[in-house]
């Protein structure tokens, strides 16, 4: 994919008529090289993408079983922070490239003419007769080469949770023929969750499917995080039997303040007015939750899992923390 990131990226500059210098001070001139926004008020403001950013990170790869694994397998702690520090740093790489990417890609449609949505920019460059579709298939070739491994192992990992953890399927007296019916049912379940969502996401026709998907991970994840911070700064005994009664109640408190805060995000998403412009300025005055939704989450889910705990005594906790 990395190949064909920066085979894209030289096509475009010299498409331009120009060298890599010379796209960027072109990209400068026209605000493309601008990372930070510092209205306090605005979702986008930097420090809730950083903020929001880092729980989101904490939380999607503490679900990840590919991210884990890369860490976990390493031989010694000093050898998987090294791992996860060098990885860090070519995700930062990783980054840069595809905002370079993009930032030549407004280049040319402006100077070309060129006005589509920004989700549809690159396959109508790279498709049209100007580039004879010859860097839109080395893309679409790596982009698939690194999407498929992800999607499959997501997949699996869901598969593999909710076989052990919902259905309890190992400790199940089920045969071994038994057990793999029902392992590929639910694989195919989640398969059909996943082309499910696809067909959302076209019906909601929305061009900035990143926003979404970060929105949707700071309602999803939001949970994980509370119950993590909880497990690791108290030792306090929760009742296990409403554990997923907050799970739930939390996530949608959560989502009910995003949607006050940013009525008319929503109204584009749902395709309908919701009437929440007045009550959004009332309580926020033009304030919008950013990424730092996740963090919001996790507090209310923090706050519920308080509620429905008592204190444990020390023998309790020690016993709770020996490993199995």
């Amino acid at each position: 994919m990395l190949v064909g990131l920066v085979v894209c990226i030289i096509a475009v500059i010299k498409a331009l008529g120009t060298d890599f210098g010379g796209a960027w001070t072109m990209m400068t001139e026209k605000g493309y090289t601008n990372i930070f926004n510092w209205d306090v008020k605005a979702g986008s403001f930097a420090l809730k993408h950083i903020i929001g950013g880092m729980f989101i990170a904490i939380a999607m790869t503490g679900l990840d079983q590919e991210m884990m694994q890369k860490n976990i397998s390493v031989k010694t702690l000093k050898d998987s922070q090294k791992n996860i520090m060098t990885f860090s740093m070519v995700l930062i790489l990783v980054n840069f490239l595809f905002l370079v990417l993009g930032g030549v890609l407004y280049l040319y449609a402006s100077a070309n003419g060129i006005k589509v949505p920004p989700d549809d920019l690159f396959p109508t460059i790279a498709l049209s007769k100007a580039f004879s579709g010859s860097i839109g298939i080395i893309f679409i070739i790596a982009l698939i080469s690194a999407l498929f491994p992800s999607v499959d192992g997501a997949i699996t990992s869901l598969t593999s949770c909710f076989c052990i953890d919902i259905l309890g399927l190992q400790k199940s007296n089920g045969t071994e023929r038994e057990k793999k019916i029902t392992r590929l049912k639910v694989h195919f379940s989640f398969a059909l969750v996943f082309f499910i969502m696809v067909l959302v996401f076209k019906w909601m026709n929305d061009k900035l499917i990143i926003d979404f998907i970060l929105k949707f991970a700071g309602v999803t994840y939001g949970p994980l995080l509370g119950l993590f911070a909880f497990g690791i700064l108290t030792k306090r005994k929760l009742k296990e039997k409403f554990i997923w009664t907050v799970c739930i109640v939390a996530p949608i408190l959560a989502l009910v303040l995003d949607m006050v805060s940013n009525p008319a995000w929503y109204e584009a998403k749902l395709h309908m007015k919701l009437g929440l412009d007045s009550l959004s300025a009332t309580i926020f005055n033009g304030y919008k939750i950013g990424n730092e939704l996740i963090l919001i989450n996790g507090i209310i889910t923090f706050i519920g899992l308080w509620f429905i705990s008592s204190k444990s005594t020390d023998q309790e906790f020690n016993l709770k923390m020996q490993p199995v």
